[in-house]
């Protein structure tokens, strides 16, 4: 059985960091793509980074580029997403969907496979 377990979500004052982690267990992390998710109070649940199963190709949703960088250990059967220079929008719950596969489409939730439960992130003015 597949698990994603996200965890590093907080409160922090605009202008600070965080650092979210996505453990995975239940199978082969070497072929699989990441991506993080969030969905804030009222709103859709949007896309906001992914990489491919190398972490060599990465994507950005526009507003979180310069600031947000995603990669994934192998070794550790995790993946992260630093996030720096927060702003109050960043303001949801995260969460993290893990496929095999290819990487086509990645910005679209409905082709991951397994997600995690997610994690909040408070971004205070």
């Amino acid at each position: 059985e597949v698990h994603v377990v996200e965890s590093g979500g907080g409160l922090v004052q605009a202008g600070e960091s965080l650092r979210l982690s996505c453990a995975i267990s239940g199978f082969t992390f070497d072929g699989v793509a990441v991506a993080w998710f969030r969905q804030a109070p009222g709103k859709e649940r949007e896309f906001v980074a992914a990489c491919d199963w190398s972490g060599g190709t990465t994507d950005y949703e526009d507003s979180t580029k310069g600031r947000f960088t995603i990669f994934k250990d192998n070794a550790k059967n995790t993946g992260y997403l630093q996030m720096n220079s927060l702003k109050p929008e960043d303001t949801a719950i995260y969460y993290c969907g893990v496929r095999k596969g290819d990487y086509t489409d990645y910005q679209y939730g409905g082709r991951y496979d397994h997600w995690g439960q997610g994690t909040q992130v408070t971004v205070s003015s």
